[in-house]
């Protein structure tokens, strides 16, 4: 099992930025794919970008990819979100998720989950 650690949110005005951390231990995740994940209130966990820890290959969510960005940083086994131009509806709960040997944008092929970070953006 991966064990994983957000930290980061908070609350930010409408056309501000956060970075989101994940810190990552466990089992071998070198190789595995990290994702982060999102969930508004009454409503679905959501993909938002996901990258390929080895060789840092990543996939976006076509909505959010000129926003939103994944990195990772491999000597401290971190891997960040970097939010750029927030918008009222990006507040949700965050999540960063380990797993697959590729990156995905399923929930279901994701098994190692961390606790949320919460990001509220006001208008």
């Amino acid at each position: 099992q991966v064990q994983l650690v957000e930290s980061g949110g908070g609350l930010v005005q409408a056309g501000g930025s956060l970075r989101l951390s994940c810190a990552v231990s466990g089992r071998t995740f070198s190789r595995t794919a990290m994702g982060w994940f999102r969930q508004a209130p009454g409503k679905g966990r959501e993909f938002v970008t996901a990258i390929k820890w080895s060789n840092g290959v990543t996939y976006n969510r076509d909505s959010m990819k000129d926003r939103f960005t994944i990195s990772r940083d491999n000597a401290k086994n971190m891997v960040y979100l970097q939010m750029n131009s927030l918008k009222p509806e990006d507040t949700a709960v965050y999540y960063c998720a380990a797993g697959p040997s590729f990156p995905t944008a399923r929930v279901v092929d994701y098994d190692s989950w961390g606790q949320g970070t919460q990001v509220t953006v006001s208008s």
